[in-house]
């Protein structure tokens, strides 16, 4: 009896010694805050196939403003290479082709992840992002598993776990809307579309040379043009998202790229759509009207 004793406490003695000894967790990084770019492309990835490239260029190597993809990158199935080729031939005829942007739509994943202006709202259980453009919302179920039965929608069923400090978010179940396009070029996607996303915080020096590298060879669109602002004279971490696409009804093979925010210097605006006309940068936007007025 005494042995048994002996041996019950020895077992909650080394239980209370795992508790207590157990290494602090570590606290999970906080992506919280508004983050601004100048820039309306995805970034380059370091390595493997990487996104729809422009096909013209000002002297100086940086894209000019017309949406002309370039439809011979390999990593298109030749339907998707032709409708991109279409659009392309459109835009260099002058024609600004309309896209969920021009139209008011919402930006299916991934195209809304080229927004240059976000807020992250992070919770245990939830992580919520806005964007800029008529405030598009994504909510983000943590520690979660996708439905046996997604119904589809713009931004999909978005499920995210932390991997160390990485936060990783996994995408499916994205509709497939009347203008479906995942880039400023046009290029389509099926209803197999499938995003991850992985959101770190880097070094300063680590962000400002991502972002300046890509702001090297990519169209840059000044911040007195939006209001948007990164904050350039802060020191702090930047914010780096690589995302890897993977869609086997248009895509040869899966791809990855890159976008790198800053912290912004300006606070969060309000941003109008269909309702202000001489913002459209394409087509008049279908902005809704009525034969008698209703006062």
């Amino acid at each position: 009896m005494k042995n048994a004793f002996a041996s019950q406490a020895s077992t909650i003695a080394l239980l209370a010694c795992l508790v207590a000894c157990a290494e602090p967790a570590v606290p999970l990084p906080d992506f919280s805050g508004v983050w601004a770019r100048n820039t309306l492309e995805f970034e380059e990835p370091k390595s493997g196939p990487g996104p729809i490239k422009p096909m013209l260029r000002k002297p100086d190597g940086t894209p000019t403003m017309e949406k002309v993809g370039d439809y011979t990158n390999p990593i298109l199935q030749p339907a998707a290479a032709q409708k991109i080729k279409a659009l392309g031939d459109l835009a260099r005829t002058g024609v600004v082709f309309p896209d969920p942007e021009n139209q008011c739509l919402d930006w299916p994943l991934p195209n809304i992840l080229r927004h240059m202006q976000i807020q992250i709202l992070q919770e245990p259980d939830q992580v919520t992002i806005v964007y800029l453009r008529s405030s598009q919302v994504r909510r983000v179920r943590m520690n979660d598993a996708h439905p046996a039965q997604i119904i589809p929608s713009p931004y999909g069923d978005s499920v995210g776990r932390f991997e160390g400090d990485t936060l990783v978010i996994d995408t499916v179940g994205i509709k497939v809307g009347p203008l479906p396009m995942i880039d400023w070029y046009g290029t389509p996607y099926s209803d197999a579309l499938h995003v991850v996303e992985r959101y770190r915080l880097i070094d300063y020096e680590v962000a400002k040379e991502a972002i300046e590298r890509h702001e090297r060879k990519s169209a840059l669109i000044p911040s007195g043009e939006t209001g948007i602002e990164p904050d350039l004279a802060y020191a702090g971490k930047g914010l780096q998202i690589e995302i890897t696409v993977e869609d086997k009804g248009v895509f040869t093979t899966p791809w990855s790229a890159f976008i790198t925010y800053r912290r912004a210097a300006n606070g969060w605006m309000e941003e109008v759509c269909a309702e202000n006309l001489r913002e459209s940068v394409g087509p008049e936007r279908k902005v809704p009207t009525a034969v008698v007025p209703d006062f």
